[in-house]
């Protein structure tokens, strides 16, 4: 086994690994962003209510003589006022009057510590991890002192519960995020492994295959409908290309048969003199068809590769559909009526082989001989038209013969395809329409099956106009 299929992975495993890698990354990214600002709009927040306590501090400290008055009551105050708002232990209060004498400490402070407690002129804590919050006590809009609270930062930081709420929410949209991929995913793997299987089963020659799978996904259900319509189609050409072979192989066996047959007889003198002459020229003709056969076979195959090689030369179409038809017609007999033409007064010029174009309009001659109809004589009407505003040149040839069955008309430019009167009539691969349509293509133009009925049938050969450049390089002196 391929060591590159080894390593491949299921389409669920691959996309649901991925996405909850990328989920988890880009939560993981979130939540430390959403922790980080609500850590610092928590730490803002309570050191706004921090400046509130030490404001109503110092309202309550403003004696009516314009002195610092300490009530007795004031720790009790600062450690309910501290319960309340949360601010967590290792709050302190310091108490000064206007020259920096200390007059209350809830800790135990003296004055020789507060300056290594408070730089008051940058109105900042010394410690490390002390915030300092400073509300002036004023009289009559003057300062006698100032109110300091120390707080530690870490409880204003502190969010257990946050941690604890965003860890929940990372946890649950992890969670639901994977949940709705892996489901996603085992939704579009499904009819990818019936494809996928059905694929194995048509490389193997199973071409009855079931996908039943029920997609409400437009791309999912055009792609199951396209493979249900391959798989019917190779099978159809599976079968086509056994019933050709075998209709090939039979085609090609009976003129060889019959040489060998022929030859037989001649050789152990079962017949003589004119009988055995007569033996020898049959021979003739079937080892003539057979080598017509091999032709039509090697010349299809040749233009289906694109091997061959066509000119693209101006013509007149009126002259090299005269020229065609005079030269069917000697090789036909006096017995053949000679086609009626309608050509257009004005000279038409097309743009094609000469050669290839002469091969497809002896090939519809030909099948219209072959499709007369026993009880009225032959009449061909071959008939040219020029539409300029499209740029191609339309040569329709039309018979009086008995018709193609409608059950066969979608099937005339089938390779190999041969009616069910050409088979009881006339040998051949039933490639000609085949091969003349390849022929047309490669000249940029197409033959296609207008009508048949009981009263005769009809084929278009379109070819394109010759270009304006041609025509100047054609009509320009020597």
């Amino acid at each position: 086994m391929d060591r590159s299929l080894k390593k491949q992975t299921s389409l669920l495993s691959y996309w649901t690994a991925r996405y909850f890698f990328i989920l988890c990354i880009g939560l993981l990214v979130l939540a430390a962003a959403a922790v980080w600002w609500t850590r610092q709009q928590t730490m803002d927040s309570r050191l706004q209510t921090v400046e509130v306590l030490a404001q109503d501090i110092a309202d309550r400290l403003n004696g009516p003589d314009g002195t610092v008055v300490v009530p007795p009551d004031l720790t009790k105050l600062l450690n309910k006022r501290a319960q309340y708002f949360q601010l967590g232990s290792g709050i302190c209060l310091l108490v000064t009057d206007l020259s920096g004498k200390l007059l209350y400490a809830s800790d135990p402070v003296t004055q020789e510590e507060l300056p290594y407690k408070l730089n008051a002129s940058l109105d900042k804590a010394l410690e490390p991890g002390i915030k300092a919050i400073i509300a002036p006590i004023a009289h009559d809009e003057e300062k006698i002192g100032q109110v300091t609270i120390l707080q530690p930062i870490r409880p204003l930081t502190k969010l257990t519960d946050v941690w604890w709420a965003f860890g929940l929410a990372l946890v649950s949209l992890t969670a639901l995020g994977w949940l709705t991929i892996y489901l996603l995913s085992k939704k579009l793997s499904r009819p990818i492994r019936m494809v996928a299987s059905a694929a194995r089963d048509i490389s193997q020659g199973h071409y009855d295959i079931k996908l039943d799978a029920q997609t409400k996904e437009r791309e999912l259900g055009e792609l199951i409908r396209s493979f249900k319509e391959m798989a019917g189609r190779l099978k159809q050409l599976e079968h086509s290309r056994s019933f050709m072979l075998a209709g090939l192989t039979h085609e090609l066996k009976t003129p060889v048969t019959s040489v060998k047959g022929l030859i037989f007889a001649v050789r152990e003198k079962v017949v003589q003199q004119e009988e055995a002459d007569e033996f020898l020229d049959i021979a003739l003709q079937e080892s003539a068809r057979l080598e017509r056969m091999v032709a039509d076979l090697l010349d299809y195959n040749a233009l289906a590769a694109g091997i061959v090689h066509l000119e693209h030369d101006r013509l007149d179409a009126s002259t090299l559909i005269g020229e065609i038809v005079y030269q069917w017609r000697l090789l036909q007999g006096e017995l053949i009526p000679e086609p009626a033409l309608s050509l257009p007064e004005q000279p038409v010029y097309i743009e094609g082989d000469s050669l290839r174009i002469q091969q497809i309009i002896v090939n519809l001659l030909n099948n219209s001989l072959q499709a007369r109809h026993p009880d009225r004589a032959l009449q061909i009407e071959i008939t040219l038209r020029a539409h300029d505003e499209e740029g191609t040149a339309e040569i329709t040839v039309c018979d009086n013969g008995v018709g193609i069955p409608a059950s066969e008309q979608n099937l005339v430019f089938e390779r190999f395809f041969r009616g069910e009167k050409k088979k009881l009539e006339s040998r051949g691969l039933g490639l000609g329409l085949a091969f003349s349509k390849l022929l047309a293509q490669a000249q940029h133009g197409d033959l296609t099956f207008d009508r048949s009925t009981e009263a005769g049938t009809s084929l278009t050969l379109a070819l394109p106009l010759a270009s304006t450049r041609q025509q100047q390089a054609a009509d320009k002196p020597l």
